[in-house]
């Protein structure tokens, strides 16, 4: 049967160890926790969840092993509306799995053992769902080569692309020409600058333009507590804040840029603005932080609505 307008994620599913800790260790130190906990994650499920609560239509393309983790991902994606039939299975590998720790403060430190993901394929993905009206939402946890294969069979097809590229793995540059959408951190943003040797200084504005005429796309630069900033091709821009919050409110910080992903591919294909579009990922990704874990603590569509009067307008920049 043909869907018509979703979003297609192409991306890893992992189970998240969570690990509270007093503090972060140093290199070469050991630390103790009493307490950890499983979680649901990876950048594919969590983003493929966050756009599923914001209302999309949502079909999730990845690989888990044929262990409990890998069932467990599934089945908890489904009952939360994703379609997980693209998710297969592999014969050889396990489940992929993140190691989270997080000390009181919210900062963390995570490592990815990747597993099934590296087995999955852009031929998961069937030419019968890539038309037009979907739009494909992709991170770099997956195979490079089946990333970029996929995004020009999508850009040839005229979907929507948005390519969330974290970590920040530099993929070809006539790949970065097939994009409508990048969305980096301004951590990720310098280090693609520097591969692509353009100078721009430590400036996330400059960053988000040099990327954006590099790559003839829109480019977002998320900035943590500061918030987000956007340059379009034609040099359009655009800057949205964070959603005011109670610091002491915070708990976890680490679903925050999952959750600015998935909103925004989701308000986006839903014909928002981009400017809109970045302030619904805004107060999503704001809202993430005031619960434990990634995939549970992903807001719905009236959470985010309910709070959108909270944020500042988007304003535009000079440049």
């Amino acid at each position: 049967m043909l869907l018509l307008g979703m979003i297609i994620v192409f991306g890893s599913l992992n189970m998240d160890f969570m690990i509270s800790l007093d503090r972060l260790p140093v290199a070469g130190e050991t630390v103790l926790s009493s307490d950890y906990q499983l979680m649901s994650g990876g950048k594919g499920g969590n983003q493929a969840l966050a756009a599923a609560r914001f209302g999309s239509k949502v079909a999730l393309i990845g690989r888990v092993g044929t262990d409990n983790y890998g069932k467990t991902l599934r089945e908890s994606l489904k009952s939360n509306g994703v379609m997980v039939s693209g998710v297969a299975y592999s014969d050889t590998l396990p489940t992929g799995c993140a190691m989270v720790a997080k000390e009181k403060s919210g900062e963390n430190q995570i490592i990815v053992m990747s597993g099934a993901n590296v087995e999955t394929t852009h031929e998961q993905v069937p030419d019968e769902i890539l038309i037009k009206q979907n739009v494909l939402l992709m991170q770099m946890e997956l195979p490079v080569d089946q990333t970029v294969t996929l995004l020009t069979r999508a850009k040839a097809q005229g979907l929507t692309t948005i390519l969330n590229l974290a970590p920040a793995i530099m993929i070809p540059g006539k790949a970065l020409g097939h994009l409508d959408y990048l969305i980096v951190n301004s951590i990720e943003a310098q280090q693609i600058a520097e591969k692509l040797n353009l100078p721009t200084g430590n400036n996330a504005i400059k960053l988000a333009q040099a990327l954006a005429i590099k790559g003839q796309m829109t480019v977002i630069v998320t900035l943590g507590m500061k918030g987000s900033v956007a340059v379009t091709k034609n040099g359009e821009g655009w800057t949205v804040p964070i959603m005011p919050l109670d610091q002491s409110e915070v708990v976890d910080i680490t679903g925050a840029g999952d959750a600015y992903c998935g909103t925004f591919a989701a308000a986006i294909h839903e014909g928002k603005t981009l400017p809109e579009a970045m302030r619904l990922a805004s107060v999503a990704g704001s809202l993430t932080c005031l619960k434990e874990g990634t995939q549970n603590a992903m807001p719905y569509l009236d959470d985010i609505l309910s709070r959108l009067d909270e944020m500042p307008p988007a304003e535009k920049l000079d440049v």
